[in-house]
């Protein structure tokens, strides 16, 4: 029998030598471009994101070479389950028989956790006076299924509905599962308003997990949600995380109940989004952070009884286009289970629309199911585990949410950095740079800011219910509102059709294309998507390879706007004679898609403005658009 050597044809390369090589071949290819600038990121808080990560990026001692279960917990608290994560859905509907029906529908679909979203003073969802909760859990199997309220001010009462509920089902304390996630640092951060002083609603978590320590319930919520869809970082929102952790454990202990036992009962959540690499390191610093909490204050022994729960991220999705959404909570899904989560929501794809309907909610938990069943995500433990990448940007993560969260202890805690305003100030200043990343096209949103569709996509869903007022007077901060990625484009979208429905026409740019297709066709094609993100229409053609019949079709475009685009060589052929025709034929703006070298000339002949990839789109958009309506 002749035997095989595979790796025969292949050259044995020292680890110092091939990456000298790649290096060699990468400097080779840029051809003088700077090597940090051109392939390596920065993420939000400034980590490093390199092309490429070995073995010395990680070094020895490293998490990877720990088992799940291990200190300090990086790779999960536990073996993999082969039954996966719990596959959650959240229910805000204004009354309970909706409520009911889209919960009996969603566990015959394989749904196997429900989060009840109430009304209360700063949010909208399901009213808990009466028998509300009752009705809405009507033909559940509570000993089976798990529920979790969002009921922030009201959650002492709704979590007593609850009780009630399992109680009447006749079950024994030690079969209630659920969470009643009271979190009154996170409602006031998100609200800026709580019925008592800061002080004295931390005493009063303290009191209520003292008194609510159920065998299968967690009682408090350390959330880091809820900076997350403000704007915040990952370092940031695992340090507000910890933190808040950390004074809930502080205020348990006040009330006798050490952190070993309190800790099982503080439900960890964090949001997932479409950055999978960063997602993923997220929630394995997470654990690794609590680990080391834990570790400091004796409460190690609790660590196998810690549970992760994930939320797709409100903050990634649009309003427009929404069928994007399926894609961006797919891939969040993804990364959520690859980093360990114990248990996943997927908002369906319409949520920032309004109320799911059947199949939205459909779409959303089948997304479990292929990542679990098909994809066998559920079957690999720690699947990021033991790529370089992952464990260097992990150990990174780690390292800068603990500097802050030490940051905001040094300040006096959670409850102070949000008194104080200086946790708000940072994650805002972290959401303008996105947003300014954003608009500069640094940073793309599939289907807002790149690639857009103009015209109807289709979805009509009812809205959701407003948010009960704000009327608590406790304490009073600015609070840190949600801040969707894709809202400064909406907002311009949604001008453009009030425009439409006030003229009866969509607002539009008449395209001067120079010269043959496959010469104007890359900017051509770049400028029609630049406006489509603002809602504007381009009137466009196959090109023209004169000035004059430009300037005509111009003139019977019935536009009041118009852009020219070509090679820079066409430009200085066609265009000062092509802008200067168009302004002659009544245009009030001519722009070129471009930065060509002869500006002035260009300008001197009647171009008024140069659009060009690195503008800020928001502040172009909208001078274009004010300059439309008032044509």
């Amino acid at each position: 029998m002749t035997e095989f050597r595979f790796a025969e044809p292949f050259p044995s390369a020292g680890l110092s030598h091939g990456l000298a090589e790649w290096r060699g071949l990468v400097d080779k290819a840029l051809k003088g471009n700077d090597f940090e600038k051109r392939l390596v990121a920065r993420s939000a808080d400034g980590l490093r994101i390199g092309p490429l990560y070995t073995r010395q990026d990680v070094g020895r001692g490293s998490a990877a070479e720990t088992l799940p279960g291990t200190a300090p917990m990086t790779r999960g608290v536990k073996l993999p389950n082969i039954c996966g994560w719990e596959i959650a859905q959240v229910y805000a509907e204004p009354d309970a028989a909706s409520a009911n029906t889209a919960i009996i529908d969603d566990l015959a679909g394989g749904v196997q956790g429900l989060t009840l979203q109430i009304a209360a003073p700063g949010q909208f969802g399901l009213p808990y006076s009466g028998n509300t909760i009752e009705h809405a859990l009507k033909g559940v199997h509570l000993d089976v299924c798990p529920v979790a309220l969002d009921a922030a001010e009201y959650t002492p009462d709704a979590a007593g509905a609850l009780i009630a509920c399992w109680r009447q089902a006749g079950l024994p304390e030690a079969r209630w599962h659920g969470a009643f996630n009271y979190d009154p640092l996170g409602t006031l951060a998100t609200t800026g308003a709580l019925y008592h002083p800061v002080d004295r609603s931390l005493a009063i978590a303290g009191q209520f997990l003292a008194s609510h320590r159920h065998p299968g319930v967690t009682v408090l919520a350390a959330d880091g949600r809820r900076y997350h869809e403000a704007g915040a970082s990952e370092a940031e929102e695992l340090a507000a995380l910890l933190s808040t952790m950390v004074a809930y454990l502080r205020a348990a202990e006040s009330h006798g109940v050490s952190p070993a036992d309190a800790l099982p009962h503080i439900a960890i959540a964090m949001s997932a989004d479409a950055d999978q690499f960063l997602t993923i390191a997220k929630f394995r610093a997470g654990r690794r952070l609590i680990w080391r909490v834990a570790e400091a204050c004796g409460a190690v022994a609790a660590m196998p009884k810690l549970r992760m729960a994930a939320t797709t991220s409100e903050r990634m999705m649009a309003r427009r286009d929404p069928w994007v959404n399926l894609l961006r909570t797919t891939m969040a899904c993804a990364a959520a289970a690859m980093g360990g989560a114990d248990r996943i929501t997927v908002l369906p794809y319409c949520w920032p629309l309004g109320r799911p309907d059947v199949f939205a909610r459909r779409t959303a938990r089948n997304t479990h199911h292929v990542l679990m069943e098909e994809s066998g995500l559920a079957r690999v433990a720690d699947p990021g585990g033991g790529s370089f990448a992952v464990e260097k940007v992990t150990d990174d993560l780690a390292l800068k949410a603990w500097s802050l969260f030490q940051e905001i202890e040094a300040e006096g805690g959670m409850a102070r950095a949000l008194v104080s305003g200086s946790l708000a100030k940072r994650i805002t200043a972290t959401a303008s740079a996105r947003a300014r990343l954003i608009a500069t096209g640094r940073m793309e949103l599939t289907g807002t800011s790149a690639f857009p569709r103009l015209g109807a996509d289709g979805v009509t869903v009812k809205r959701h219910a407003e948010p009960l007022p704000q009327d608590l007077n406790g304490v009073r901060i600015a609070p840190l509102p949600k801040s969707r990625l894709a809202a400064p484009f909406e907002a311009l979208r949604d001008r453009a059709d009030a425009y439409q429905a006030r003229t009866g026409a969509a607002p539009k740019v008449f395209l001067a294309s120079l010269g043959p297709l496959a010469v104007h066709a890359a900017r051509s094609t770049w400028i029609g998507n630049f406006l489509a993100a603002g809602g504007i229409a381009s009137v466009v053609s196959d090109g023209y390879t004169n000035s004059a019949d430009a300037g005509q079709a111009f003139a019977a475009s019935g536009a009041t706007v118009a852009c020219l685009c070509s090679s820079d060589a066409v430009y200085g052929e066609l265009g000062e004679a092509t802008a200067s025709l168009i302004k002659t034929a009544g245009a009030r703006r001519v722009y070129l898609a471009g930065r060509p070298k002869d500006e002035a000339a260009l300008t001197a002949a009647g171009v008024d403005a140069f659009i060009c990839a690195g503008c800020d789109a928001i502040e172009v958009l909208s001078a274009l658009q004010a300059i439309i309506e008032t044509g």
